[in-house]
């Protein structure tokens, strides 16, 4: 039986943002489109599902890694900001983007707030593990 540690991550988070778009309360808010995805990055993201991609990532990041709270994810996702004359530095994502995302996913009921941050719920593991199993 194959579970979300056996098959490769980016498979995985490919088949869980489609299976996410079906689901009507993950619709991605209106500004998505026009913003960057942190200050680290220089123009907003190109890919027309970026907010499912997203979403399936950090559903897969709080199953294998939680409980994890936006500063973690934020962290996560960050990225090097280029400069000319100084050498790179470490910038965290944007967290507009990953608190919209928790919330829609906690409406979904596919993951829970906690005191130590947001775990994975029965309903988002068994879709993970169900997606796991058909890759």
């Amino acid at each position: 039986m194959k579970t979300v540690f056996d098959v490769p991550a980016a498979r995985l988070i490919a088949e869980t943002a489609g299976k996410l778009k079906e689901k009507p309360e993950m619709k991605p808010p209106k500004w998505i489109g026009f913003v960057k995805a942190g200050p680290g990055n220089e123009r907003a993201p190109e890919q027309p599902d970026f907010w499912y991609v997203r979403c399936a990532s950090m559903l897969r990041q709080i199953y294998v890694n939680g409980p994890l709270g936006v500063s973690n994810l934020r962290k996560h996702y960050g990225t090097q900001k280029k400069h000319t004359v100084a050498r790179k530095h470490k910038m965290k994502a944007g967290g507009n983007i990953i608190r919209k995302a928790l919330q829609a996913m906690e409406k979904a009921s596919l993951i829970e707030h906690k005191k130590e941050g947001r775990v994975i719920a029965a309903k988002g593991k068994a879709l993970l593990d169900g997606i796991a199993k058909t890759l």
